[in-house]
């Protein structure tokens, strides 16, 4: 293996369902509720050497279209959404080495039932969980839950410090050999090791000490995506790793160097935490038919504009139905996910909102990969190479087995055979085989 290979992950988009209308999906339509789809995605990635699958999650149904749900529910446009746990638990169940990493919002779940779950899970696994930790975008996933709306950006972020306190120290409560086990003398566990945590906040409290029990990795990994300036500084701070979605190379390597700056800044190592980009690869057997499938998104999304816009909208909280779109995007402003909203807006620059829309939602996530398994393979090396980072986070919005294999069994072998990526793991737990390069 090169000095500086990278790691793969894979960003699963809620459910299945949303492919149902494309070719090679099969019945999925019919066969949604069950995890046969996602069970066959966790082993194929775990066979290809994946760092972990992370779980995408939201629970609300897009409202911000003409004030209407009908756009969302009619072309189930993140929605539904099934438990990211309950998910989890089931993706454990059918994998040996894979990471496992669920979204738990830090406003629909309380700390101590959040470090109770990610701890669960990484038992369960032996060492394998983490914890995707998001602070909520949309009102009315806040609505959901008994609140008028959510707090402001960074307030949230604010709230944000304390909750993560909270789960460390609950993980923390445990010291190691705790469970002593000891048959001669009938303790099962040593009372002194198990400590309360009394943790009195602004926000939040818990008296603690966790009930689980022990996690086999001390503390389960954190991922987060820190986009906006203050989201990076807490994902320097807090994170084992980094879901990053920025536009082109240049913005990629900025990205990585201001993240390194601030970990330094807050006291750490930037080679503890893995910065993963977000890609969506064209891959088919010849460059031409791969270039003839980029176009064809290309020209989907042309004849998709409505649908295009209020995805966007449903990520930024920004209703794009009474916009013209033959005009200049002009200067807009969030309370939801800023950093997607300024990377749209860094695209767009004076073209039209049709133009716009276009092209940021038809390029491949960070950087456009389209090709061949060893056409891409070469690119991913060259922009690694550029940029300097960790590693790629795939994601794939119309899944099926056939568009997982172009992946697993197409493009991974092709990086395995120039040495780019890991033939095997190291290691049982997660923590360590993101260290391991």
């Amino acid at each position: 293996m090169p000095a500086n290979p990278f790691h793969l992950a894979w960003f699963l988009q809620g459910s299945s369902i949303q492919s149902w209308g494309e070719k090679w999906t099969g019945n999925i339509s019919e066969e949604w509720m069950t995890l046969d789809l996602f069970i066959d995605l966790a082993r194929s990635i775990e066979r290809a050497g994946f760092d972990y699958l992370l779980l995408e999650d939201s629970i609300y149904i897009g409202q911000n279209w003409q004030n209407s749900r009908e756009i969302f529910l009619r072309n189930g446009m993140s929605v539904p959404r099934q438990e990211p746990s309950v998910v989890a638990a089931m993706l454990i169940g059918a994998t040996r080495k894979l990471g496992i990493v669920p979204t738990l919002s830090t406003f629909a779940y309380h700390p101590y039932l959040t470090a109770r779950i990610v701890g669960s899970l990484d038992q369960l696994s032996s060492g394998r969980a983490g914890w995707n930790m998001v602070t909520g975008s949309s009102d009315l996933s806040a609505q959901n839950f008994g609140m008028d709306r959510l707090p402001e950006h960074d307030k949230r972020y604010d709230m944000a410090e304390e909750y993560v306190a909270i789960v460390t120290k609950l993980w923390d409560s445990w010291e190691p050999g705790a469970i002593v086990a000891d048959r001669q003398s009938g303790v099962l566990i040593d009372h002194t090791k198990v400590h309360q945590i009394d943790f009195v906040g602004e926000y939040y409290s818990s008296r603690g000490p966790l009930n689980s029990g022990p996690c086999p990795q001390g503390r389960p990994v954190i991922a987060q995506a820190g986009g906006s300036p203050r989201g990076k500084k807490f994902a320097a701070q807090h994170a084992d790793t980094i879901v990053a979605h920025v536009k082109g190379p240049a913005a990629m390597k900025a990205y990585r160097q201001e993240l390194h700056a601030n970990m330094r800044a807050a006291g750490r190592d930037p080679a503890t935490c893995k910065l993963l980009f977000i890609v969506t690869p064209t891959i088919a057997e010849t460059a031409e038919e791969a270039q003839a499938k980029a176009a064809k998104r290309v020209a989907d999304a042309h004849a998709s504009i409505d649908t295009r816009l209020a995805q966007l909208g449903w990520i930024t909280n920004i209703d794009f139905s009474g916009f013209d779109y033959d005009a200049p995007v002009g200067e807009l402003s969030t309370n939801g996910h800023q950093e997607s909203l300024r990377q749209f807006l860094l695209k767009a620059g004076k073209r039209t909102l049709r133009e716009a829309i276009v092209d940021y939602s038809t390029t491949g996530g960070s950087v456009d990969l389209v090709g061949t398994p060893d056409q891409v393979a070469a690119q991913m090396d060259e922009v690694m190479q550029e940029v300097g980072g960790d590693g790629f986070l795939f994601t794939q919005g119309h899944m099926s087995r056939r568009s997982i294999a172009e992946i697993t069994d197409g493009l991974v072998p092709a990086l395995q055979q120039r040495g780019l990526v890991r033939r095997a793991y190291a290691h049982q737990h997660l923590r360590d085989n993101l260290l391991d390069f």
